[in-house]
């Protein structure tokens, strides 16, 4: 009788332990052949930009993506060049984001708010700093113009208007095309 328990014991030992490993090499084979991708952190491409001299690395992005902008209108924008500076500052106006200042001793010098630059959003920096180039090296002049729904026609506009910004990923590249539109384009130069 001990003989048979021992031998009923060992072939359900024998028993368990395969179906423990075929269970184990199941679950192997299930995870390892998945067609769901391995989740890993997103790594975005650094993209290496060329210093921009006299302006605040912080910009640099920004500046980049302007000159990128004006290319793809046809429009070659070369911001270095054209000796543009810019600095993150505490400006002494209340609710002014920015600035553009420029004359005939200083090229124009792009000032951005640091309270505003710190509880920004990267849409709106791009807004503001768009804004201030569109003065500083396309010479835009503000534009107040709305469309019929009471949004502003261009990032041109002035803040102190009746238009509400409208300044978003689906309406950007409208703005952005009437940003550089060559038909307002130097209006700084004619005054």
């Amino acid at each position: 009788m001990l003989s048979q328990l021992n031998q009923k014991t060992v072939f359900y030992s024998i028993i368990n332990n395969i179906l423990f490993y075929a269970f184990l090499f199941i679950l192997l084979m299930v995870i390892s052949c998945s067609d769901t991708p391995e989740v890993s952190p997103i790594q975005e491409e650094t993209k290496v930009i060329e210093p921009y001299a006299g302006v605040d690395e912080r910009l640099w992005t920004y500046f980049n993506r302007f000159e990128e902008e004006g290319l793809k209108r046809g429009i070659q924008v070369d911001l270095r060049f054209g000796g543009i500076t810019g600095e993150i500052i505490n400006l002494e106006e209340e609710h002014v984001a920015g600035k553009c200042r420029f004359n005939s001793l200083k090229r124009s010098h792009l000032e951005m708010d640091l309270t505003y630059w710190n509880s920004a959003s990267d849409k709106n920096k791009e807004f503001v700093i768009f804004h201030e180039l569109g003065h500083c090296y396309l010479f835009r002049d503000h534009r107040e113009a709305l469309n019929n729904d009471g949004t502003c026609i261009s990032l041109m506009r002035s803040g102190i208007g009746d238009c509400t910004d409208n300044y978003n990923a689906k309406t950007r590249a409208n703005y952005i095309d009437e940003l550089f539109n060559d038909e307002f384009t130097g209006e700084l130069l004619s005054q």
